[in-house]
């Protein structure tokens, strides 16, 4: 009873800690599969297999509700930490990879989110890349502010002359 009340608390602090969640189920993959998906996640979440019921029970602690439908078969959770994106991109490789993953849904900022929603997160692009898209969209816009700034001082030399 007392380990029961441990892992609760332990899966409702994960909830809580977490920016997201992605809810899995492994059935037939083996545990060196795991232990690469592991791995394939490690810098943005851990994963995690876990008790239904428990897992019920710390969802619902950690005020989210929307999981006690998907929480059905084995089943696995990512507690994302990082890049939610990176993290779903590298489950829905996995798990192209290894078809007996398969991806339930999960709750990012909040909102319950179903296989399909997690796979249109997964598509993308990394932070990095759109905040380098970003930046270079705002310098190209500067640089074009002072050609038309120079192109105005130089009509307005050769007014004055």
């Amino acid at each position: 009873m007392a380990n029961k009340e441990a892992s609760v608390a332990e899966l409702t602090n994960l909830f809580e800690s977490s920016t997201a969640v992605l809810l899995t189920e492994y059935r037939g993959l083996t545990v060196a599969q795991l232990k690469q998906l592991r791995n394939n996640i490690r810098q943005d979440a851990s994963y995690a297999v876990v008790k239904n019921t428990l897992t019920k029970i710390a969802a619902n602690n950690a005020g989210i509700s929307t999981l006690d439908a998907d929480l059905v078969g084995p089943s696995a959770v990512a507690f994302v930490h990082g890049d939610f994106v990176a993290t779903a991109k590298a489950v829905r490789d996995f798990a192209k990879a290894n078809p007996n993953l398969v991806i339930k849904g999960g709750v990012f900022e909040g909102k319950a989110l179903n296989a399909d929603e997690v796979n249109k997160y997964a598509s993308l692009e990394s932070r990095e890349a759109l905040l380098a898209k970003a930046a270079g969209m705002m310098k190209a816009t500067m640089g074009k502010a002072a050609a038309t700034i120079d192109a105005l001082r130089e009509k307005l030399e050769t007014a004055a002359a």
